[in-house]
């Protein structure tokens, strides 16, 4: 049995402003704090991202689920994601029809509602949506029996 224990997710992003319009307003994520990385950040290696770039770090969480997402923040354009997308993060929420909505008010791409069944046969909604910086987060929810 592994002790591996999964921490959070990471997306980057241009604007951790702009992207908490989308992850704390329309998701309902809560944010914990927002600081400045130092310039020894690990971030810097791992992302390979040039040292003479600054870079905030946000992390958010649920309800029931502390700092599940880290926000980093490089200002600035960043190169589009490239495709086929290499990563996502999926949420379930009861408010699909709220946050496809509150992600459209936004100029958010969202893709089409597919109806979701799961290996267990049981069968509910999902939607793709991309936030401001092309990062995929895909939504569902499977309604009780």
């Amino acid at each position: 049995m592994s002790d591996t224990r999964f921490q959070r997710a990471n997306f980057v992003v241009s604007s951790i402003d702009q992207a908490l319009t989308f992850y704390v307003d329309v998701l309902g994520l809560r944010l914990d704090f927002i600081k400045d990385s130092p310039g020894d950040s690990y971030s810097y290696p791992v992302f390979e991202i040039p040292r003479d770039r600054p870079l905030r770090f946000a992390v958010l969480s649920t309800e029931s689920q502390l700092r599940v997402l880290a926000l980093t923040e490089i200002p600035g354009a960043l190169e589009p994601v490239p495709m086929p997308r290499r990563a996502a993060i999926v949420l379930e929420t009861p408010n699909v029809d709220a946050v496809v909505e509150g992600a459209r008010e936004l100029g958010l791409k969202v893709y089409d509602e597919e109806r979701l069944v799961t290996h267990d046969g049981r069968v509910g909604r999902e939607v793709g949506i991309t936030d401001h910086d092309g990062n995929l987060v895909v939504i569902y929810y499977i309604p009780q029996a």
